[in-house]
């Protein structure tokens, strides 16, 4: 039985990441800030609510304690947790406006992935997805062709190319662990007021893949649903 924490579960991607890999026999832990909100996801899924804030020293030591005490330990951490930002300007955005992103969606991923890299280590199969996006490729957002280069949102591009090289580091650093980013592509979320043209199923095509690969399967890589994307 493989053990899977998904991180930002209670709605969007995450909800149906989990939705998918409980149908497929993983047991998810749906970590969600809000209690209420994480409790009735999970209980709607099958799953397990472990309240989890990812901007809180506190929280994710807490979570990563109660985790430690529960049988099956831990194969999977999908750090999905994300958020947009203000709509602002380039020319506009201050420090705390690219602080406030860099805490969820960097610092976040940092925070949870120290506190539960004891837990993963001791896995036969360790395995980490960390949530991107195309508007953190450089290779995506300088060709013309696509959408992405058409968008200027600082905090939120820059933060998700820093994801990309947390990822390329640990996996480094990490070999005996499966290590990997994923752009869900435009989907339709809360995160960009439903405007996506992809479905959460779509969306979730490349974090499910990546979430259930053996020993022998990809580290280091960055992928969304097609297959590689470049840096």
């Amino acid at each position: 039985m493989t053990t899977t924490l998904i991180t930002g579960a209670n709605k969007g991607l995450g909800y149906e990441a989990a939705r998918r890999l409980v149908a497929l026999g993983h047991t998810v832990y749906l970590g969600a800030r809000d209690p209420e909100k994480g409790e009735a996801a999970a209980q709607r899924l099958g799953a397990r609510f472990v309240q989890l804030d990812v901007t809180d020293d506190a929280s994710v030591a807490a979570a990563a304690a109660w985790l430690q005490e529960q049988p099956g330990g831990l194969d999977v951490l999908v750090n999905n947790a994300g958020i947009a930002g203000a709509r602002i300007a380039p020319p506009d955005v201050t420090t705390d406006n690219v602080r406030e992103v860099y805490e969820t969606n960097v610092f976040g991923i940092v925070r949870v992935t120290h506190a539960l890299l004891p837990l993963l280590a001791a896995s036969a199969n360790p395995v980490i997805v960390n949530v991107a996006s195309g508007l953190g490729s450089f290779g995506v957002v300088t060709d013309a062709a696509r959408f992405e280069s058409k968008v200027a949102a600082l905090a939120y591009c820059s933060s998700k190319s820093a994801v990309t090289m947390l990822t390329v580091q640990y996996a480094k650093a990490l070999p005996g662990m499966r290590i990997n980013v994923v752009d869900p592509g435009y989907t339709a979320t809360d995160l960009n007021q439903n405007s996506g043209p992809q479905t959460v199923e779509q969306g979730t095509d490349a974090i499910v893949r990546l979430a259930t690969i053996g020993k022998d399967g990809p580290t280091g890589t960055f992928q969304d649903r097609a297959g590689m994307l470049p840096w």
